[in-house]
């Protein structure tokens, strides 16, 4: 017997079908976490009213902001800080700020106009490599230092300019996954079809050979979220014993109020969104990073940097925003 379909009949199909692969879309977005470590992050970094100590609209000594602010720890203890600033010329400058307290910073070196969303990381000899999103012809550049001395100085004993592989318009927000020895392994992202911002996994080998790839896993975890605009800016965290990444995604793009931060865990290949509470409820967050260190009273922690946009802010939290827990 031959059953012809109604047009009603036609819509349910079409609407169960819809359902369907929406609910598929959304599967990698469990209740349950991701795992234990991104649990962990959610718990440590959720909560700014909670923390040890913290500062908003963080700023260095010279009185500019101090956005997209990647921080670590020298060997002697001081606090390092990357960071970057719109300034006067119209063109962003990163720089390197030094601190005692992670409240107050001394601006050392700027690295010049059109260099922004920078990543500083120790090379194991005693010095350090630095990664930036260098403008025009938006890409990323890596610099080698010697020391703290060269940094301080902005003398770099090595330099590399990556070309575009991936996009034709721009690839940039590099982070410093790690150093091993004539390798460096970072992370970026690139203007898919010269619209939306995409991840991308990059080698680059004795200052000499770039190769990236698109880091469509990510990408997935993220979009499972609802996550339509740009997905940015991310930074390696490691735990308990368990390597993340902190990462951010944005639900519309063009809609700066829209950044949401996530914690990934590149095992299970999935994100667990971290709803962070300020003390005057700002909701959006952009340029996460978090770090491990010892806090200014000597104890283990976790340092969490993240950048308030004014679009999501509540009043006097808007601009970077510092802040720490006790492990």
């Amino acid at each position: 017997m031959t059953v012809h379909a109604t047009p009603r009949l036609l819509v349910s199909v079409a609407l169960a079908l819809a359902a369907a692969l929406f609910l598929a879309h959304l599967a990698d977005a469990s209740p349950a976490p991701a795992s234990a470590g991104t649990a962990r992050l959610a718990e440590l970094a959720g909560d700014v009213r909670a923390a040890d100590g913290h500062r908003y609209d963080a700023r260095d000594d010279t009185g500019r902001t101090m956005d997209a602010a990647q921080i670590t720890q020298s060997p002697d203890g001081t606090y390092l800080a990357v960071y970057h600033t719109l300034l006067a010329d119209g063109r962003f400058h990163a720089a390197v700020a030094t601190s005692a307290d992670l409240r107050h910073w001394h601006r050392r070196h700027d690295f010049g106009p059109g260099t922004h969303q920078a990543s500083l990381a120790a090379d194991g000899r005693g010095g350090y490599v630095l990664a930036y999103e260098k403008d025009p012809r938006n890409h990323i550049a890596v610099r080698a230092y010697p020391g703290e001395a060269a940094l301080f100085a902005g003398r770099a004993a090595h330099a590399f300019d990556a070309p575009r592989t991936l996009s034709r318009c721009a690839e940039g927000t590099p982070s410093i996954s790690a150093v091993r020895g004539d390798t460096i392994e970072l992370t970026g992202h690139y203007r898919a079809d010269c619209g939306t911002d995409r991840q991308l996994r990059a080698t680059l080998t004795a200052f000499r050979d770039w190769h990236a790839v698109p880091d469509r896993r990510l990408d997935r975890a993220l979009r499972a979220w609802g996550n339509s605009g740009n997905l940015g800016d991310r930074a390696p965290v490691e735990l308990d014993g368990q390597r993340m990444l902190f990462v951010e995604g944005q639900r519309w793009r063009g809609d700066f109020g829209s950044w949401r931060s996530y914690a990934y865990d590149p095992v299970s290949g999935r994100a667990d969104r971290i709803d962070i509470s300020t003390h005057g409820g700002s909701r959006a967050f952009a340029n996460p990073s978090a770090t491990l260190l010892t806090d200014p009273r000597g104890r283990p922690s976790l340092l969490v940097s993240v950048f308030i946009p004014a679009e999501g802010a509540a009043p006097a939290e808007a601009g970077q925003l510092v802040y720490w827990r006790k492990l």
